[in-house]
C-alpha cells in the first residue's frame, strides 16, 4: 500500500485570533518522499551490508594498514555516518512534527534499533584506533595530505583513549543506547501532551510559555500557576526521567573512570575544563552588575514593589503589544543579514523559499526551536514554534544563525562539519546581534530604543546568567545522584538553591516555582549543553566588539571560521581574531557589552 503522509496541522497558525501569514512547513522529500520510499528501503540494504563489510575488513586490521589503507577506511565510516544520518534524521523530523502520532514514534524507534544492531560491529573501530601508538598514527598522518585532514576527528576520538572500556562492554553500551533513547521519548512525548487550562483555553506547554511574556500581568499569573500545577501533577514523571538519565549517566562515568560528570561533555566539546571555569566563574561573579541589577530596574519601570517569577520576561509598560507577521519578521533578519554581508543573505534565502523550516504551533509539535543539520549531503530544516512576539523574530535569527553556518561547514564532510557546543552557538548568537542592531539603528523614539535595549538585556540574561544558572543546577543535581535517589522534592531544592542566586532581591517565588526544572529539555537529552550558550554569547559579544572596532576585513575571518566546522579548536579559530577564551579577560570583555547596555538604560532614568 502506497504511503500517504496525512497533514499533522494547520499551516496558517495565528496568536490569540491575529493571523500570522502564511507560515511554512517543512518539506522533507530532500531526505525521503515517505517512510516507505523505495530510496529509504535501498539505503537500510545498504547500510546492513556496508557496516558487516566494514567490519570484515577492519576488524582487528587497524594497526596493519597503511596511510592510504587508513584513509580509505575513514572515508567508508563516513560513508556509513552520512547514510544513517540521512535515515534518523528523517525519521526525528518527522516525530517532531506530531510528537503524539503512534505511526511516527514507531518508525523513529524502528529505524533507531536498526541502525544500532547494523552498527554495533563497528564499534571497534575507534577502540583500535585508540590503540594505535601515537608515533605510528603521526607516522602516517605525515605521509598522506588527505589522512592529515581528519586529525582533528583522530583526536578527539583519541581523547576518550583513558577512558575506554573492552571491546565487549564498548559494544554493549552501544546496544544499550536505545533504551536511554527511550527515557528521552517518555520525556517528549510527556511534554507534549501536557494539556494547559489558562482563563478557559486550552492550551498546549508552548502556547502557555508563551503567555509568559503577555501584557496582562494577570494572564501571566494564571499562565504561571497552571504550569506550577501541572508541572506538580506530572512532577514524579519527570524526578523518575530525571534519576534515570543521571544514574545511567554516572554509572557510565564510573565504569570509564571519568572524574566528573562534566568530564564527557567538556570532552565532547573540545574545550579544557578550565576554559568552562573561568566562564562560570566571571558570570556568576558579575550576577549583581548584571540580572541583579537589571531586574531592579524593571520593577521600577512596572511599578512594583517585589518582582513576582510572572514578570520576568513582562514586556515594558510602553512596549508595542503587535503582533509580528512572518513576512514582516522574514524581512527584518534577511535586510540584517544581508547588509552584514551579501553572501549571509544568499545562504539564508533558500531557508524560506525551500521548505527548510517549520514556523508554527500546532497540536502535538515539539516545543521549542532548533536547527537540525541533517548530514552534509542534504541541508540543515529550521524548527521554530513562531507566535509572532518581538522574541520569535529573535529565534528567527538565532535559528537562522545556525543553519547558516551548518551549510558553510557541510563542505568538510560529514566527521569535521560538526561543530563542537561551543562553538556551535556563534553564528546563532551573532544572527540575533545583527538583527538586534538593524532594529535599534531604525528606532525612532527613546521609547522604543529603551525596549529593544531592554529586550536584548533580557535575552542576554537568559542566555548567560540563565543558563550559567542551570548548569550550576545540573552539577548539583548530578552529584547529589551519586549519592543516591532523589525525590521530587530534593530536586525542587536543588532548582531554588540557584534561582534565587542568579536573579537577585528584586523576586518573590511563588509556591510551584520549585518545579519549573521539570520541562527544560537540555538536562534530559544533553546534560551540561547549555554552558555553550553562555560560552557562545560571551564569544559573540567580544567578536561584534572586534567588528565594531575593526570592520575591515572581518566579514571574509569570518565565514572563514565557519567554513571550518569541527575541523579547528576553539583557540585556532579566535586567533585572527585577536581573542583567546583562556584568558579569563576574554569572558570580561564579552559581559561588559550586557553592562554597557544596563548602563545606557539606567541612564535613560535621568
Amino acid at each position: 500500500m502506497q504511503y500517504t503522509p496525512r497533514p499533522a496541522h494547520d499551516a496558517n497558525a495565528n496568536a490569540g485570533g491575529e493571523p500570522l501569514g502564511n507560515l511554512p512547513e517543512w518539506d522533507l522529500s530532500d531526505l525521503y518522499s515517505a517512510p516507505d520510499a523505495p530510496e529509504l528501503t535501498r539505503d537500510l540494504e545498504w547500510l546492513e551490508n556496508a557496516c558487516a563489510e566494514f567490519a570484515a575488513d577492519y576488524e582487528n586490521k587497524l594497526g596493519t594498514l597503511d596511510a592510504a589503507g587508513l584513509l580509505e577506511c575513514i572515508q567508508r565510516d563516513e560513508a556509513i555516518s552520512t547514510t544513517a544520518g540521512r535515515i534518523m534524521s528523517y525519521a526525528g523530523l518527522r516525530y517532531y512534527q506530531l510528537t503524539t502520532d503512534g505511526a511516527r514514534t514507531k518508525f523513529l524507534s524502528d529505524c533507531q534499533e536498526k541502525i544500532t544492531n547494523f552498527t554495533t560491529p563497528l564499534v571497534f573501530f575507534t577502540l583500535e584506533l585508540n590503540r594505535l601508538e601515537d608515533n605510528h598514527l603521526a607516522d602516517l598522518l605525515a605521509q598522506n595530505v588527505d589522512l592529515a585532514r581528519y586529525k582533528p576527528v583522530l583526536d578527539r576520538i583519541r581523547a576518550m583513549k583513558p577512558y575506554q572500556l573492552s571491546d565487549e562492554l564498548e559494544k554493549f553500551l552501544h546496544d544499550m543506547g536505545v533504551v536511554g533513547d527511550a527515557w528521552e521519548r517518555l520525556f517528549d512525548e510527556t511534554i507534549a501532551g501536557l494539556s494547559f487550562n489558562v482563563n478557559g483555553d486550552e492550551l498546549n506547554i508552548e502556547g502557555t510559555l508563551n503567555l509568559l511574556t503577555e501584557q496582562d500581568r494577570g494572564t501571566r499569573e494564571a499562565a504561571s500557576r497552571e504550569l506550577a500545577r501541572v508541572f506538580g501533577e506530572n512532577v514524579r514523571t519527570f524526578a523518575r526521567v530525571h534519576n534515570t538519565a543521571a544514574k545511567e549517566k554516572e554509572v557510565v562515568d564510573r565504569w570509564r573512570g571519568m572524574p566528573t560528570a562534566q568530564t564527557g561533555r567538556h570532552l565532547s566539546n573540545d574545550v579544557e575544563p578550565e576554559v568552562v571555569e573561568a566562564l562560570r566563574n566571571a558570570v556568576v561573579a558579575a550576577y549583581p552588575r548584571l540580572s541583579h541589577r537589571y531586574y531592579e530596574l524593571k520593577r521600577k519601570w512596572l511599578g512594583l514593589d517585589r518582582m513576582q517569577v510572572w514578570d520576568r520576561n513582562a514586556p515594558l509598560p510602553l512596549e508595542d503589544t503587535r503582533i509580528v507577521g512572518w513576512d514582516a519578521a522574514r524581512d527584518t533578519v534577511m535586510e540584517a543579514y544581508s547588509a552584514f554581508d551579501p553572501r549571509m543573505g544568499d545562504l539564508a534565502q533558500p531557508f524560506f523559499d525551500k521548505g527548510w523550516i517549520d514556523a508554527g504551533v500546532k497540536p502535538g509539535k515539539a516545543p521549542g526551536a532548533f536547527a537540525h543539520p541533517t548530514v552534509t549531503t542534504v541541508h540543515p530544516y529550521v524548527m521554530l514554534n513562531y507566535l509572532g512576539k518581538p522574541r520569535d523574530v529573535m529565534t528567527l535569527a538565532h535559528e537562522l544563525g545556525h543553519g547558516v553556518h551548518q551549510v558553510l561547514a557541510a563542505d568538510q564532510g560529514e566527521l569535521l562539519s560538526s561543530t563542537p557546543l561551543t562553538l556551535a552557538e556563534t553564528a546563532s548568537v551573532f544572527g540575533e546581534m545583527l538583527t538586534f542592531r538593524k532594529m535599534l539603528d531604525k528606532a525612532t523614539s527613546k521609547a522604543e530604543r529603551k525596549v529593544l535595549l531592554a529586550g536584548k538585556v533580557e535575552d542576554m540574561i537568559n542566555t548567560v546568567v540563565r543558563q550559567i544558572a542551570f548548569y550550576d543546577f545540573e552539577c548539583k543535581l548530578h552529584a547529589a545522584r551519586r549519592e543516591g535517589e532523589l525525590t521530587p522534592e530534593d530536586i525542587n531544592a536543588l532548582w531554588m538553591s540557584v534561582q534565587a542566586e542568579s536573579l537577585g532581591e528584586a523576586f518573590d517565588f511563588m509556591d510551584g516555582y520549585e518545579t519549573f526544572w521539570s520541562y527544560i529539555p537540555h538536562f534530559v537529552h544533553s546534560p551540561f549543553y547549555v554552558y555553550a550558550y553562555a560560552f557562545g554569547d560571551g564569544l559573540v559579544n567580544a567578536l561584534y566588539a572586534v567588528y565594531e572596532e575593526n570592520p575591515e576585513g572581518f566579514q571574509d575571518k569570518y565565514f572563514e571560521m565557519l567554513k571550518a566546522g569541527g575541523s579547528k579548536h576553539h583557540s585556532d579559530l579566535l586567533a585572527p581574531f585577536g581573542l583567546d577564551a583562556s584568558d579569563p579577560k576574554f569572558w570580561d570583555k564579552g559581559l561588559s557589552m550586557i553592562e554597557g547596555f544596563i548602563d545606557e538604560l539606567e541612564a535613560m532614568e535621568g
